[in-house]
């Protein structure tokens, strides 16, 4: 029997576990999308995605269209021959022309359990919103925006301290085996993919720096669950000045107090103490701009004066 024909399309780490688990399973692939090379670090250097990186690895053809606005870039899409391409956080929207092109059609693996949290960013907006469960599901590609239907899904249980880079690494691994369990039916056409429901639908937008700034009008817990979920990218913060204080990790307490929101409630090395629209949140791990991740309670050494108890943050 011919071995399938599998063109892999995807950018970041994420998608990286899912080709390697394609190699890894002998599967044949013959061409690999990623998005053009970002410059990035210090010397603004062009730098592959990790897919790129993975694929010359082994000597796998890229290809780095911008879109497939381009006649010639369906061309040479048709040119590989496949019977199906995976889709994973490639970060290129795919018109219905390319989504025709494989024998079977595209599939992507989507890390949520669709229909909650469609779009750009579940992972992070799982955590924000709280949410006790979430997953990946494997889903054959339509022209709507991750509305297609679901050949298999993995569930995995939140413990409410998950951080959006935690979650990230976990979901990569599921994601990755998910992808491999249920590979093989569907390129034998055994079975069918699920519709899904109509209920529950959820959008996860893409995220921004600025909807990382912290308001402490917000409650405690809705904040903690912030920091949590813009942990790696692009990461809580509140301003001292015209400068962002990166906050890496709190807690949230519901214990409530008579001050404005804002107020330092108190500092030690312990932590920095907080007052919010609901509750108290302790800062515990922070970034100074131009500084590296501390502690609380070093950064109280040299910055005693942003958390005056009594004061306002940064007073």
């Amino acid at each position: 029997m011919t071995k399938p024909r599998i063109v892999f399309a995807g950018t970041p780490d994420f998608a990286a576990h899912c080709l390697e688990q394609l190699l890894n399973d002998a599967y044949q692939v013959v061409a690999v999308y990623t998005q053009p090379d970002r410059r990035a670090g210090r010397g603004k250097k062009l730098q592959p995605s990790p897919v790129k990186q993975l694929a010359e690895q082994h000597n796998i053809p890229v290809e780095q269209p911008i879109n497939f606005k381009d006649e010639s870039h369906l061309k040479q899409l048709a040119s590989y021959d496949a019977d199906l391409m995976i889709v994973v956080a490639y970060g290129i929207l795919l018109p219905q022309s390319v989504l025709d092109t494989p024998r079977l059609g595209c599939i992507n693996v989507h890390a949520s359990l669709l229909p909650r949290w469609r779009g750009a960013a579940p992972i992070q907006r799982a955590i924000e919103a709280g949410d006790d469960k979430t997953g990946v599901a494997i889903m054959q590609m339509d022209a709507g925006l991750d509305t297609g239907p679901v050949w298999q899904s993995a569930e995995l249980a939140l413990t409410g301290e998950e951080t959006g880079a935690s979650l990230h690494d976990e979901l990569a691994k599921i994601g990755a085996q998910t992808l491999s369990n249920c590979l093989p039916t569907i390129l034998q056409g055994s079975s069918q993919p699920t519709a899904q429901s109509q209920q529950g639908v959820t959008y996860a937008h893409k995220l921004s720096k600025q909807q990382a700034a912290i308001d402490w009008q917000d409650p405690a817990d809705v904040i903690a669950r912030k920091v949590r979920a813009f942990n790696a990218w692009p990461v809580a913060f509140f301003k001292v000045g015209d400068d962002p204080v990166k906050v890496w990790q709190a807690t949230a307490s519901d214990e409530q107090h008579d001050q404005q929101p804002g107020t330092v409630l108190g500092a030690d090395k312990s932590g920095i103490e907080i007052a919010c629209g609901n509750g108290r949140l302790t800062l515990l791990e922070l970034q100074p701009a131009g500084k590296k991740r501390m502690k609380a309670g070093d950064l109280l050494n040299s910055r005693a004066q942003w958390f005056v108890p009594n004061q306002m943050v940064g007073e």
